[in-house]
């Protein structure tokens, strides 16, 4: 009896020993998973932790960067501002030349204007179907131009009665504008003066003449003497070459230029320029 208990025994002992190792087996076996497992989450851990300090690194840096974009944008809102207020005022710059540019032109119409007005009333005066007296307009001033055969003989400065006629009519154009001035140029071809006591050469022919017309429309024709200039030009502004009788008779001529005062003429711009 004592023998079958003790079998009974030993192969339950048996038995039991058996279910332990398998037990003992899955629990290494599950042990090591749980490391594995454990070990590959430290690696992630360690490349998370890796990861999120190379994003604060990148945070601190786009902080940064964001705020020197604000600062920034900034400076280029002043800027912007200043830029703004410069154009405005350049702008305004620009009107005001603008405006005193078109002035200046409404004063240079004006001056073109009387200038038309009193060419027409030369014309008019003097008869522009004479070929022998020619008006015309250069750069705003008026000039007649008179032939020398109907003012002087050859080689003379003593105004002819025929003469006389024509000034008699410039003195009426001159007497009409008391505020403008008249030059009288005296021309000469380039054939040399043969000189006497009086005159030496074909400048002071050009000035003998020049002034005797002066005191023609000064002291015949009541001209205001103030109103006056006598110039003496020579042979020295020809209009066509001297190289043919008919161009030489050309050239010897008397030109009367009619201008308005400078002066005056600057005022009446000043005048256009102050207006508002």
């Amino acid at each position: 009896m004592k023998k079958i208990i003790l079998a009974i025994s030993l192969v339950a002992l048996l038995a039991t020993s058996c279910g332990t190792k398998k037990k003992i087996a899955a629990l290494e076996s599950k042990n090591k998973e749980i490391q594995d497992l454990l070990n590959s989450c430290t690696v992630k851990l360690n490349m998370c932790l890796t990861e999120k300090e190379a994003n604060a690194s990148q945070i601190e840096f786009l902080k940064k960067n964001n705020s020197e974009l604000l600062s920034t944008m900034g400076n280029m809102t002043n800027l912007s501002t200043k830029g703004a207020q410069n154009i405005e005022k350049a702008l305004e710059t620009i009107k005001e030349k603008d405006l005193k540019i078109t002035r200046m032109q409404d004063a240079l119409t004006k001056k073109d204007s009387m200038t038309l007005a009193l060419v027409t009333s030369i014309k008019s005066s003097v008869g522009i179907s004479d070929p022998d007296i020619e008006v015309n307009v250069e750069k705003g001033v008026v000039f007649i131009s008179i032939a020398d055969k109907l003012l002087f003989k050859s080689g003379s400065y003593l105004v002819s009665e025929r003469a006389k006629e024509v000034l008699a009519k410039v003195a009426k154009i001159i007497n009409d504008k008391p505020t403008f001035e008249c030059m009288v140029e005296g021309h000469t071809d380039n054939v040399p003066f043969i000189g006497n006591n009086i005159l030496l050469d074909n400048w002071d022919l050009s000035s003998k003449r020049s002034t005797a017309i002066v005191r023609v429309l000064t002291n015949e024709l009541k001209v205001n003497p103030k109103q006056l200039i006598a110039a003496g030009r020579g042979e020295f502004i020809p209009l066509v070459e001297n190289n043919s009788v008919t161009n030489r008779a050309i050239n010897r001529r008397t030109r009367i230029v009619i201008l308005p005062k400078i002066d005056e003429f600057y005022e009446m711009i000043e005048k256009e320029m102050k207006k508002k």
